[in-house]
Formats: C-alpha cells, sequence, structure tokens
C-alpha cells in the first residue's frame, strides 16, 4: 500500500478530494495531514475522514528536524502539497528526493514565484488579459514554483471572466486531474474515483 502525505494550508478542498479518491483504494491512501495553520479548515475535513493531522509552527518545519521526523517516521511514497503556502526546507526535500509534488493554479512558468498563490494568481491572469490559464503539478525542488512539470491542464479565460470566475474553473481542474496524477506517479493508475 503506498503511503500519501498531504501538506495545506488553508481551506482544504484539494486534501479531502484526494482523501477521498484513495479511501478504498488497495494501492494507496492518504495516512496523514500536515498543516502550518492552527486554524486551517482542512483540519477538521481531516477529522471528519478520519485520517491523522497536525498542525506545525515555522520551528518545527525550517529550524528543527520535528516536522521531518514526522515524515520518517510515516514513510510516505509521495508527499503532496496541496494549497500550501510556506516554501519547503531543502534539508526535507534531500530526504525525500523527487517524493515532492505541488499542484499550481497557473500554467508555469507563467504566474509562479514567491507570493503567486490562490487568487492572487486568478487576479494576475485577469489583469494580464490572458486567453487560457491552467493547473500545472510539478516535482518541488528549493525554488518557489520551478521543480520539473509534471502535467498541465488548461482551460479558456474569457475576456468577461472575473478572479473569482478563473477561480472556479481552475478548481474544476484540479478536482478532475490531481487525484489521477497522483494515482500516476504512485503506479495506481488503474483506479477509478469511488463512488
Amino acid at each position: 500500500m503506498k503511503r500519501i502525505v498531504i501538506f495545506a494550508s488553508g481551506s482544504g478542498t484539494n486534501a479531502e478530494n484526494l482523501i477521498r479518491f484513495f479511501h478504498n483504494s488497495d494501492n494507496a491512501s492518504v495516512i496523514q495531514v500536515l498543516t502550518n495553520n492552527p486554524r486551517a479548515k482542512v483540519l477538521e475535513r481531516a477529522k471528519n475522514l478520519k485520517v491523522s493531522a497536525l498542525s506545525f509552527n515555522r520551528i518545527a518545519f525550517s529550524k528543527s528536524d520535528d516536522v521531518l521526523n514526522i515524515l520518517k517516521a510515516s514513510q510516505p511514497d509521495l508527499i503532496v502539497l496541496a494549497g500550501f503556502l510556506w516554501k519547503f526546507p531543502e534539508f526535507i526535500l534531500n530526504e525525500f528526493p523527487n517524493k515532492v509534488i505541488n499542484v499550481h493554479p497557473a500554467l508555469l512558468p507563467k504566474f509562479g514565484g514567491k507570493g503567486m498563490y490562490g487568487m492572487h494568481v486568478h487576479e494576475a491572469v485577469v489583469a494580464n488579459g490572458e486567453t487560457e490559464t491552467g493547473i500545472t503539478i510539478h516535482y518541488v525542488n528549493e525554488n518557489y514554483d520551478e521543480g520539473a512539470i509534471i502535467f498541465q491542464a488548461k482551460c479558456n479565460v474569457s475576456k468577461d471572466d472575473t478572479a473569482e470566475d478563473v477561480a472556479e474553473k481552475i478548481h474544476e481542474l484540479e478536482m478532475a486531474h490531481f487525484p489521477k496524477v497522483v494515482a500516476r506517479l504512485l503506479g495506481a493508475e488503474a483506479l477509478e474515483v469511488p463512488s
């Protein structure tokens, strides 16, 4: 059984989607959710879905081995960042080479980098007059949004679209594609979404 650990900072819709997708799988499961935000809604979602969830502070994450030791104990086959806003420390990445992935709400390399997350991205897409945007699933390295691209999916942006409209389209792409790409990376692509 392949083991997935999710890092999230906010409401956790992507985390919930992943947990539900693998819930009845014989091949993989989400074993833990970790967050840097003690008030994040993802903690409640994980609890409701009976998945272990913990919050941590910046010292535990990047100035000590606390989070690293939690990960070592969990032995994840894949670490999935689903709306996680902090830069991943290099010493953790070194322990899990090519095992940390992220979903970004734009077509990288466009609209990536520090400060480019959530509505900031969608607002920039609209302000720039883009005719398409999408999601990028990529490996995480020591720089924001610069790891090797695994998968991209696109959607159109019409001239009447607001940032909220774009956010909705991106959310649909994430819900449809993110779990399947995770499954494929784990060699569990034979899975169908459980009903």
